[in-house]
């Protein structure tokens, strides 16, 4: 049993520092494809953020006949005003569950205007990655009116 174990030969060292190397250029190959889905996800969750966050808006124009103004801001889908025009038909617990307007996949505020800048009534927009106007990529700004049917009045 003693020559037996004599005779087995192990790796050398060059074999290891080999696979080692094949093994971190699997892993780089893998975590840039998986890196550049991730953002691609953030963004179409953002996107997705902003339908609800209309949705929520559209519900609070049924209601009450107006959109919060821009001074009130989003927040008036979590907690009624009561400065400017204040609601009321404002149901028990708002037009957002949670208690909380959601930020961006970023973690960023959503900007909100109402009128909006662009001939809508109101708009909404993730600054993207960077957090700051403008941008490529990931770091563009995602803009309500750039985004499926957005015909409000």
């Amino acid at each position: 049993m003693l020559k037996k174990m004599r005779n087995q030969k192990g790796m050398t060292l060059i074999e290891i520092m080999v696979v080692v190397t094949i093994l971190g250029m699997i892993a780089t190959i893998a975590t840039v494809n998986v890196l550049g889905r991730l953002d691609q996800a953030k963004v179409t969750s953002t996107k997705t953020q902003i339908k609800n966050l209309e949705t929520a808006l559209d519900e609070y124009k049924r209601d009450n006949g107006f959109y919060p103004d821009s001074g009130q801001g989003l927040e008036a889908l979590v907690n009624k005003p009561t400065s400017g025009k204040v609601p009321t038909n404002y149901p028990r617990g708002g037009y957002i569950k949670g208690g909380s307007v959601p930020k961006d996949s970023w973690s960023h505020e959503f900007q909100y205007y109402s009128p909006g800048t662009h001939g809508n009534p109101v708009e909404i927009i993730s600054l993207g990655a960077d957090g700051e106007e403008g941008g490529e990529d990931v770091d563009a700004d995602i803009n309500s009116w750039e985004i499926g049917n957005n015909k409000r009045e």
